[in-house]
């Protein structure tokens, strides 16, 4: 049997509070604690499990099956306390250079992201995506790759070496909130077979208690780290979504998954959206948008009536690593006061898409959709009967909201929460505001044809937490989070 990976290695003592203390003969250079979705990937969720185990000390693997990572770290934390208080060096060493490794789809990264975000750690621990999902969008945005990753040996060192030789970068996240009447009949639930998402973007209906309460309201909240998007390709992704559901068995292998994702957007009339797809879906006259650049200033988002999705985008990435933003020019950075796309400035990327083909311009070089916006927030207001239902998703998990026809008061805003620690490698694509080696937005060519201080938001939104912005429920079945 061989030994454990020193430089990633964490004592039992460590994580296993009041176990008997090992003396160490020298301290690890980089010490993970390692999340795995031992049910994303097919079977390759299983097989990450089992060989970082025998990489690693067993204990600090963790099967998300089994073991809900906001227990994990209260826990690992508190001991660190405990033990710090007892003078030992050790333990403030790995608090101190400790990094976060977790396995999954992007609905189980971003539940990790959540949970990092919603502990308010005193030293957060950095955090690397191992892609194990269908888009795999957040790992790709760091220069983790897209790809489902190598079980074997000799896979995962290559990736733990990477994790230490990986650089550390911020990332925003953002809080969004849908707010309707509660209807005189039916329901305000999405349609099964799919519910809401429930992973860290989970919209939960707050409480009677929650601030965001409102008497004779439905009130949802949640939180996302990549985009929002509604309109036909949330229906697409939907479909998608559905049929895994209905059928898992079908859907083990990530080229399987991606063609079955192509052919479903054929057959649901995306590449013939004009005859498939009725207007009154289309963005313009389903809601009226308003953004806001600064604080406490509202202005109308004009919106084309031949777009038929609309993208809220944080990360360069959407639909498995296409950048619909792309780079604006120097004159469209003047003239529209358009920056290229950073995932730390607090601000959102607003793209518009008529149909699959427009979407297709994101494979050609400068490619990107209708740019029609940079925000701190927007706020999707719904025009009362324009439609029975629409189509949302968050990071991947779609789904399909029935909207009441006797409701002019129906909402959708998103707003800036925070920021947590990604770690990123030298192919990372996202970049930060902060970083001198960036080029900055009136400086660059581009394509051919910074964030206000939270005390300036009203609400105190900056004491959100993701305790109930993004918990996942004790009974949900992680399956889905690809």
């Amino acid at each position: 049997m061989s030994l454990p990976l020193r430089d990633f290695y964490i004592p039992d003592y460590i994580l296993v509070p009041d176990s008997g203390k090992e003396d160490v003969s020298e301290e690890p250079t980089c010490p993970v604690i390692v999340f795995v979705n031992s049910r994303s990937g097919g079977q390759l969720g299983g097989d990450l499990i089992k060989t970082y185990r025998e990489l690693l000390n067993r204990v600090q693997v963790f099967d998300l099956g089994e073991e809900v990572p906001e227990k994990v770290l209260q826990r690992l934390y508190a001991n660190f306390e405990k033990l710090k208080a007892e003078g030992d060096k050790l333990a403030e060493h790995i608090e101190r250079t400790l990094r976060v490794i977790v396995a999954g789809g992007d609905g189980t990264a971003g539940w990790l992201l959540g949970v990092v975000c919603d502990l308010k750690l005193a030293q957060p621990p950095p955090i690397a995506t191992v892609p194990l999902g269908t888009g795999n969008n957040l790992p790709f945005s760091f220069g983790w790759g897209k790809k489902n990753p190598g079980t074997d040996h000799q896979s995962v060192k290559f990736f733990l070496d990477e994790v230490k030789k990986a650089k550390e970068m911020k990332i925003d996240s953002w809080h969004i909130v849908m707010r309707m009447r509660t209807p005189k009949e039916g329901t305000c639930d999405p349609i099964a077979p799919l519910e809401l998402p429930h992973s860290l973007h989970a919209f939960q209906r707050v409480s009677s208690l929650d601030s965001l309460n409102v008497e004779g309201y439905h009130t949802f909240r949640g939180g996302f780290w990549n985009y929002f998007s509604m309109g036909m390709d949330a229906q697409i992704s939907y479909a998608f979504h559905s049929e895994r559901k209905l059928h898992p068995e079908k859907f083990k292998n990530q080229i399987i998954n991606q063609t079955t994702y192509a052919r479903l957007g054929a057959t649901q009339g995306w590449f013939l959206a004009s005859l498939f797809h009725p207007s009154s879906r289309n963005i313009a006259q389903l809601a009226n948008v308003k953004i806001m650049k600064r604080p406490g200033h509202w202005e109308n988002l004009h919106i084309p009536h031949s777009i038929r999705s609309i993208v809220c985008l944080n990360l360069p990435s959407f639909s498995g690593g296409l950048n619909p933003w792309g780079t604006p020019n120097q004159k469209k950075a003047t003239e529209r006061d358009l920056t290229r796309p950073y995932v730390d400035d607090g601000l959102l990327e607003v793209v518009g898409f008529r149909d699959a083909w427009h979407g297709l311009v994101l494979l050609a070089p400068n490619g990107h959709g209708t740019r029609l916006a940079q925000a701190h927030r927007i706020r999707f207001e719904f025009h009362k009967g324009a439609a029975d239902h629409t189509f949302m998703r968050i990071d991947g998990e779609p789904w399909k909201q029935p909207l009441p026809v006797d409701d002019d008061t129906v909402v959708v805003e998103i707003s800036h929460l925070g920021q947590v620690n990604m770690l990123a490698t030298r192919d990372c694509i996202s970049k930060s505001i902060n970083d001198p080696s960036t080029p900055s937005a009136a400086s660059h060519h581009g394509d051919e044809d910074s964030g206000d201080s939270e005390d300036e938001w009203e609400g105190g939104r900056k004491k959100f937490g993701a305790a109930e912005t993004f918990k996942l429920p004790e009974d949900i079945d992680i399956a889905h989070l690809s």
